[in-house]
């Protein structure tokens, strides 16, 4: 047994030296914590989820298996099948060499333009925090440590590591706070990573009444805080205010020179150091005897594969799709009539299976729509395709389409050094082969690079289509690219900022060259880690923080006779299956998407095609809500938000009708961006987020502004028809603070199918003089594979967490005495009984 799982903490703070100490709050790369080999302390690993685990490196990436976002999870109101995500992730974790899993996300989706959005899983603080506590204890039941983030308020992009969250401090403990305060009551986290921007005018970093007082103090949280990757912005305050682990490295406030100062000027001292470390070792410690044959294994990352997981991953992505419509049941296609199905749209033949930012990863395989419903279809329906128009935001990427200078698949990477003139030197320092044409340098490059530096990128592309071809070249640093020995795109010389990489990246720059078809070009790439962005053009140029360069292109096509195109296959076919929405470039960690539009010409082409066909089934492919102004044009809408792995797979299998879809939204869809609950506070002002629609959030302002949703919070379709008898609701009140109670109700399955059901229950609070919401979710579950005219018997919990709001002005929780009325039903604007039940005696309660 290896000595470090049995040495005593105290002790070994004790050895420690200070620069040893200083060390283990920081790290020594994107992903590891520091190892002190004198003492056996080995690192741990840790590694990006939340829909999967990308491994240490986004440049040679090991593929991984890609869940469904957390969107779509929320979606199936599955406490239990959320668990079992938590465990297979573990797994995914430890095949990965990483013992802890920067996941879940429970942040609250304020807006559903909030670059994030997808990787929350509801506007709804008690569906979030239930959901997350599920998904922790999976995680941890397997030894694995989850990292629930962003604590608290990272809810939009814009100014993210500024901004200050300004609301209430009921809104605060009400609807940002809950899902973390559920988390740690039910499930008790092992680590918490914090927020980029501000609470109180305190970076959450540096806020010691959230990290102490709240976290620490009222919650009895005992594990260790990270900070977000560069989202540490000082020595002393952070530390003083509970922040054990400065990430990524090499960090640039926890260094010993800078501790060591501080530490002289007594702005920190020696027992708050040792209380930073004894936690980290204690941590560390705790995931080593949980995987000693992960901490002191081999280190290499790997792909786990079978037909039990890919049939998990299909299960998962089937019950989070939501059915939206089914006008005269148009679904599920089993008309033996129908022989010809066009599959139109711009994410028909994509591997759309994941947003973008930290929550991407190199899939093991990806089922493309496309695939899955031409395998999915009755061996004699003519399944036909037509892109109808475009809806990239960058040029698709050209991984496909490349091979070596020696024809291996991907692109031949050197790196080089340059001299004190910023000249390239001529011996490369390190060669690869990348197969992908997003390079991503943050957490990679070769060890011996000069302050400045240069990258070559070669390869061979070929086509199947002749004719002129679109290319887009976007960097983070300095680039220019050569077709042919041609310079064809210079992104080095002058430079425009856009949201490349986080938003510390160019524009795409773009030009078009003559393709012909199966005929290859030289495509070459010079990139330098050096950018004109900050600079203004001045030649000092710095490095740039976050270093990489994406090279895109595709076919350059005529978007008026395309959209015909699509128009006239739709009127020749049975049924149309049309598949859009968003992508990972529009939706991403680092932005806010500007608009709930479809980008391009989408809601053109479906109006087009759905005149030309009545039978027009739509599947948007996103993690949030859009806008959909053809609505009552098409017969069936389906959410299928970002499906991971098995997209193609899961979409067929409702399509068809080998799964009764029983997903139901997690969020609330506007009409309008008008309608959302924090228009027009969407953005940061002046250093400022306002948070003026308070603890009115989704659902809640709609009811209470009476405003009509596109489609209302928990709402979904299923292909079976439910009814709901016999409702009883027990509540007892103990002495204390103690409530306990249970609803328990009848449902029965009406229709032709076997289905599942998800029961909702919200809460009306009596008048006391105290604005409240008109209702909200307090409780949930969800009843599987009810035969057709079966019933089952759902029941309910209730404790004193659903009847309390916060009072701000006694800082403490508060439960009124009074009739509180339960509403049951399929979702917030679909009750079918309405009870009640009294409180006799108002109690008040603080802590968990």
């Amino acid at each position: 047994m290896h000595s470090f799982l049995d040495a005593s903490i105290p002790e070994l703070v004790a050895k420690l030296t200070l620069d040893e100490k200083v060390s283990l709050l920081s790290a020594p790369n994107w992903w590891n914590t520091n190892a002190i080999p004198r003492l056996k302390i080995p690192s741990i690993r840790m590694s990006d989820g939340p829909n999967g685990v990308r491994g240490s490196s986004h440049l040679i990436s090991t593929p991984a298996q890609c869940l469904p976002c957390a969107t779509s999870l929320a979606s199936t109101f599955d406490e239990k099948l959320i668990h079992e995500v938590g465990s297979f992730l573990a797994l995914e974790a430890k095949a990965k060499a990483s013992v802890v899993l920067l996941a879940p996300t429970c942040n609250i989706p304020r807006t559903p333009l909030g670059g994030r959005a997808f990787e929350s899983f509801s506007e709804d603080p008690h569906l979030s925090g239930v959901l997350a506590a599920a998904y922790v204890n999976g995680l941890q039941e397997k030894g694995v440590a989850p990292t629930i983030k962003h604590f608290v308020a990272n809810d939009q992009e814009h100014e993210r590591t500024a901004a200050e969250s300004v609301m209430s401090d009921r809104a605060l403990r009400e609807i940002y706070l809950h899902p973390f305060m559920l988390a740690q009551k039910l499930a008790k986290p092992w680590a918490f990573m914090t927020a980029y921007g501000r609470i109180k005018g305190l970076h959450c970093s540096e806020n010691p009444h959230l990290l102490q007082d709240i976290l620490r103090g009222e919650w009895g949280f005992d594990g260790v805080v990270i900070s977000d990757w560069f989202g540490t912005y000082g020595v002393d305050q952070p530390i003083n205010a509970g922040l054990d682990l400065e990430m990524p490295g090499p960090p640039r406030w926890r260094t010993p020179i800078l501790i060591h100062q501080c530490l002289t000027a007594q702005k920190l001292h020696m027992s708050t150091i040792n209380a930073r470390v004894s936690a980290m070792l204690t941590f560390i410690q705790h995931q080593a005897r949980l995987n000693p044959e992960v901490v002191f294994g081999d280190g290499k990352e790997r792909t786990r594969d079978s037909p039990q997981i890919r049939a998990f991953c299909r299960k998962l992505a089937a019950d989070g799709i939501v059915l939206l419509k089914n006008r005269s049941d148009v679904l599920p296609i089993l008309n033996s009539k129908v022989k010809k199905i066009a599959v139109i749209g711009p994410n028909a033949k994509e591997g759309i299976i994941s947003g973008g930012g930290s929550a991407a990863l190199k899939a093991s395989y990806v089922v493309t729509p496309f695939d899955g419903i031409k395998d999915g279809a009755p061996t004699d329906v003519e399944i036909s395709y037509a892109v109808g128009c475009y809806s990239y935001k960058y040029l698709p990427t050209l991984e496909s389409k490349l091979v070596t200078p020696d024809g291996k698949p991907g692109w031949l990477c050197t790196f080089y050094n340059q001299d004190d003139d910023g000249n390239t030197l001529p011996e490369p320092l390190a060669e690869l082969v990348v197969q992908d044409t997003r390079v991503k340098l943050n957490d990679f490059l070769p060890p011996g690079l000069t302050e400045t530096w240069t990258m070559k990128l070669n390869g061979k592309m070929t086509v199947d289509t002749t004719g002129p071809f679109e290319l887009g070249l976007a960097v983070s640093g300095r680039a220019k690219l050569w077709i042919d020995g041609k310079m064809t795109i210079d992104n080095w010389t002058k430079q425009t900022p856009g949201d490349f990489f986080y938003g510390q990246g160019t524009i795409e720059e773009k030009a078009v060259i003559d393709m012909e078809a199966d005929k290859s070009v030289d495509v070459f790439i010079e990139y330098t880690n050096t950018s004109d962005l900050t600079t203004n053009g001045d030649a000092s140029a710095q490095p740039a923080l976050m270093k990489g360069v994406r090279l895109g292109g595709c076919e350059k096509i005529d978007p008026d006779q395309t959209i015909q195109d699509a128009a006239d296959l739709a009127k020749k076919s049975d049924v149309v299956v049309f598949v859009g929405g968003l992508s990972p470039e529009w939706e991403s960690e680092g932005f806010d998407r500007p608009t709930l539009q479809l980008p391009g010409r989408q809601d053109e082409l479906i109006s087009r095609v759905a005149a030309a066909n009545p039978n027009t089934i739509v599947c948007i492919q996103a993690g949030s809500a859009t806008a959909m102004p053809w609505v009552n044009e098409v017969a069936g809408i389906l959410q299928t938000w970002y499906l991971g792995n098995e997209t193609g797979n899961a979409i067929a299998d409702v399509i068809f009708g080998k799964v009764n879809p029983s997903g139901r939204l997690p969020i609330t869809f506007p009409v309008r961006v008008q309608d959302i609950a924090a228009y027009p506070n969407l953005r940061s002002e002046k250093g400022q987020i306002h948070y003026r629609e308070d603890i009115f959030v989704g659902y809640k302002h709609f009811q209470s502004k009476s405003i009509e949703p596109l489609f209302s919070f928990g709402f979904g379709l299923s292909y079976s028809k439910f009814t709901l008898s016999d409702l009883v609701i027990e509540m007892d009140q103990e002495s204390g603070d103690t409530l306990s109670g249970k609803a328990s109700v009848t449902i029965k399955n009406e229709g032709p199918m076997t289905g599942s059901a998800v029961l909702q229950l919200y809460i009306s609070y009596p008048d006391s003089g105290i604005t409240h919401v008109p209702s909200q979710l307090k409780a949930f579950t969800k009843i599987h594979d009810i035969s057709p005219g079966c019933s089952g018997k759902a029941t309910m919990t209730l404790d004193k967490y659903a009847v309390s709001w916060w009072d701000s002005g006694k800082n403490r929780w508060q439960v009124d005495a009074g009739e509180y009325c339960v509403h049951v039903g399929f979702n917030c604007n679909e009750i079918v009984y309405k009870d009640s039940f009294t409180i006799d005696q108002e109690f008040t309660w603080t802590g968990l």
